[in-house]
């Protein structure tokens, strides 16, 4: 099953939502990624099909269906094509992020969850680091996140079976054999 990820430096979960301008977006691949219940997918997929977007059944499924019809709906409503929800994305789908979070499936505190937000140099640079000794980057391991890193994680997700977004989420951390809850912290 494929999960509709939510940047949590987009959502700005730590508690600073209503802080952020309304069309903040995060810049692609600084994103820490939360994916979304089945239920939220769900509701994401009838507000999609609600503005015509979306011609496909609102199962839960995050599939290619679902992701063009966001990308679709990104487009056309000039927002950023980031092809994920975001601050922007879900208030002009009229829906409330942390609601997403925190719907029907999800577990109870996600909606609390800070999650590490931007990266640090540090955690990019053991990010490049154990991308390196995976073998899917050649790049410098200078803590700068860049097209090099952001491709070299699409590498790795698609490699591993993982949706291919280019973005770090906790699975392809884990996967990668790095704390989630700890990027700077050596890979097991």
């Amino acid at each position: 099953m494929r999960h509709l990820g939510i940047g949590l430096r987009g959502l700005a979960l730590a508690g600073s939502l209503a802080a952020l301008p309304a069309m903040a977006q995060p810049a692609p691949g600084l994103n820490y990624v939360q994916p979304l219940s089945p239920a939220a997918v769900t509701q994401v997929q009838e507000r999609l099909r609600q503005t015509g977007a979306y011609a496909g059944r609102a199962d839960g499924v995050w599939g290619p269906d679902s992701q063009s019809a966001l990308e679709r709906f990104q487009q056309r409503n000039g927002l950023q094509v980031t092809g994920t929800i975001n601050q922007a994305t879900a208030a002009t789908l009229g829906l409330n992020p942390g609601e997403l979070l925190a719907g029907p499936g999800a577990p109870a505190s996600a909606a609390q969850e800070a999650g590490p937000g931007p990266l640090s140099r540090a955690a990019v640079r053991n990010l490049q680091g154990r991308l390196r000794a995976l073998g899917f980057y050649r790049g410098a391991t200078d803590g700068v996140w860049g097209p090099g890193t952001q491709a070299a994680i699409e590498r790795f997700q698609q490699g591993r079976g993982l949706q291919a977004t280019g973005q770090l989420n906790p699975a392809t951390a884990q996967a990668m054999g790095l704390d989630p809850n700890n990027l700077e912290a050596p890979a097991r």
